[in-house]
């Protein structure tokens, strides 16, 4: 049976989309696999790592009928990607084996039953549904997804927190020394809904997440639909439906984190800044990043020295008339968060060198990001 004929690139596209959470080894061996499901001219293209599932439906040619298999999904992804994107390639089934011919190039590759392929078991009460664009939750997974936890011992922290409450998208992240929060704005009012999406989730989500309002066609991009259950979150956009476990755990209190009244505040532009932290971070070592901040009236030095006596300073000068304050960070948690903000000028907002400092930008009440200070 000719399970599928199409352009190489079509069938890479739709192998791409899916293949982000197949793991290479796995202790279970099907989990590399791809599941392809074929009703039609409709195929199906589903992969799971039993927390994450996504599927996605393309029309690519073949014969008519009903089948239904696995296969390696890299490998699968790995020939394609070796051979020309304006190729025509046939998938076709022969006794537990498929064989992709393009061209003179001809592969047979082993297949595992479908009946064997351990899908997701979905929750069956899900919340409401609501919709932001696809560029606008982008945007917001940027704003915040470099402050997650990496393997934290506080497993609710190896993800973002996303809240859903009237008509406002609140997604938070924190690793207990720095926390970002942006938000969105939603078009119809719903009720209060907490999640925590697992670290791996939402770096596919990041990956899949058309940035631009318009599709490949030029039309208006999808938005992406959203459903929260207790133990689940369910997304559909663009063809593709993706359902992810969550992590359970109750998140810290942001609100009580983010400092309120500051009296030292200054804005001045982004990338200057960022460059002059970036230059500083050369001299600082592996093992401690840090950099020191000197605000004065109408100046900031920049400073960072390491174990071998080496030492870089910056200076840029600024419109600030409050207090003298030398305070320490993570070099690094200052640059990830200015990297990642798209303004050209930020506030930063200090108390003394002990209390936390709070990064926001100008006219944009959606986005706050609070760093610890380190002592140097």
């Amino acid at each position: 049976m000719i399970v599928l004929k199409a352009a190489q690139e079509q069938l890479l596209g739709a192998l791409q989309s899916v293949a982000g959470i197949v793991e290479r080894r796995h202790t279970l061996p099907i989990l590399a696999n791809v599941l392809l499901r074929k009703d039609g001219p409709t195929i199906e293209l589903t992969t799971s790592d039993l927390e994450i599932q996504v599927r996605t439906r393309a029309e690519l040619g073949g014969d008519d009928g009903t089948f239904a298999t696995t296969v390696g999904a890299r490998k699968l992804i790995d020939i394609l990607r070796s051979l020309p994107p304006d190729q025509t390639v046939t998938l076709s089934s022969t006794a537990n084996k498929l064989t992709l011919q393009g061209g003179k190039s001809r592969f047979t590759l082993q297949t595992l039953p479908a009946e064997d392929f351990p899908l997701v078991n979905e929750s069956a009460e899900f919340g409401p549904a609501f919709s932001v664009p696809q560029a606008v939750l982008r945007g917001l997974i940027n704003q915040v997804h470099f402050a997650m936890a990496v393997h934290d011992i506080r497993y609710y922290l190896n993800g973002i927190l996303f809240v859903a409450e009237g008509k406002t998208l609140t997604l938070v992240a924190t690793d207990g020394h720095r926390l970002a929060l942006a938000q969105a704005t939603l078009d119809a009012e719903i009720p209060k809904q907490e999640v925590i999406l697992p670290r791996k989730t939402v770096l596919e989500l990041q990956r899949l997440l058309k940035d631009d309002k318009k599709d490949e066609a030029g039309a208006e991009a999808a938005p992406i639909e959203m459903r929260f259950a207790n133990n689940q979150a369910k997304f559909r956009f663009s063809g593709m439906e993706f359902v992810t476990k969550l992590v359970e755990g109750k998140f810290p209190d942001y609100n009580r984190v983010i400092p309120k009244n500051h009296k030292n505040a200054v804005t001045l532009g982004r990338e200057p800044l960022l460059a002059a932290l970036q230059r500083a971070a050369i001299l600082t070592s592996e093992k401690f990043k840090g950099v020191r901040l000197n605000f004065e009236p109408g100046l900031l030095r920049i400073a960072s020295s390491n174990a071998e006596q080496e030492e870089a300073k910056e200076e840029l000068e600024i419109d600030y008339a409050g207090d003298a304050i030398e305070i320490g960070f993570n070099v690094t948690y200052l640059i990830d968060a200015l990297a990642n903000i798209d303004a050209e000028m930020v506030k930063i907002e200090l108390q003394d060198a002990n209390a936390s400092a709070l990064i926001t930008v100008p006219g944009q009440s959606g986005f706050k990001y609070v760093v610890m200070p380190m002592r140097i």
